[in-house]
């Protein structure tokens, strides 16, 4: 390219060089610079089916427990939204399975608290019930419904309680919640509350928590 504008340059100084006492045939006419020729730019629909590729890359090596390998593809762009054939996510596997690293990256990457899985739940819902508190504090930080209702008639705080084991890790769950401003007694799809479903499962200290929420 270079060599092509000094060549131009080049007859362009000669042509306008030839005076009076010159043999030259007259001033030469101005020649176009070369074109440049540029790629053109992708479109948005081959960047989203990169993104959908590379999501469901991340969402494969997850479940394979490979969260680097994750985190590198969200890096690289992938859709931490994008499901796949049973609704799994990136953003809703980690969330369920309390790879915390990953959710906080995937909400960075634009994950969607509202997008829901195979239940009809929120990330907040399985990560509750599980007890995975990283994951609870960063979902508590986004715009998802504290009080979502899943296909299963669950809340966080329902399967919290009726689906935790009542060990500490639980009680801070429900405590979590309850701080985010959830109903302290959903009832549901048998028709019990949360408090009942407390003291069935002798789960005391819960009850305790429960007890003092319904006070506030």
């Amino acid at each position: 390219m270079r060599s092509a504008l000094l060549a131009t340059a080049f007859a362009l100084v000669a042509g306008c060089s030839s005076g009076p006492g010159s043999t030259g045939a007259g001033p030469v006419a101005a020649q176009p610079a070369p074109s440049v020729t540029t790629a053109p730019a992708p479109t948005p629909v081959v960047r989203a089916a990169t993104a959908r590729r590379l999501g469901l890359d991340a969402l494969k090596a997850l479940k394979q427990d490979r969260p680097a390998r994750t985190l590198s593809l969200i890096e690289a762009g992938a859709d931490v939204n994008v499901q796949d054939d049973i609704d799994d996510s990136v953003f809703l596997y980690a969330g369920a399975e309390g790879y915390t690293a990953v959710v906080a990256a995937a909400v960075e990457h634009g994950a969607d608290p509202r997008v829901l899985n195979r239940y009809g739940g929120t990330a907040l819902i399985p990560a509750s019930e599980h007890a995975h508190l990283g994951v609870i504090r960063l979902l508590l930080d986004t715009d998802v419904d504290v009080d979502h209702v899943n296909d299963l008639g669950w809340t966080a705080l329902g399967e919290a309680v009726a689906l935790g084991d009542g060990g500490p890790r639980s009680q801070e769950a429900v405590r979590l919640l309850l701080a985010a401003g959830a109903a302290p007694n959903p009832v549901d799809r048998f028709g019990r509350t949360a408090l009942q479903n407390a003291r069935r499962l002798g789960y005391d200290e819960i009850v305790v928590i429960l007890e003092q929420a319904a006070t506030d």
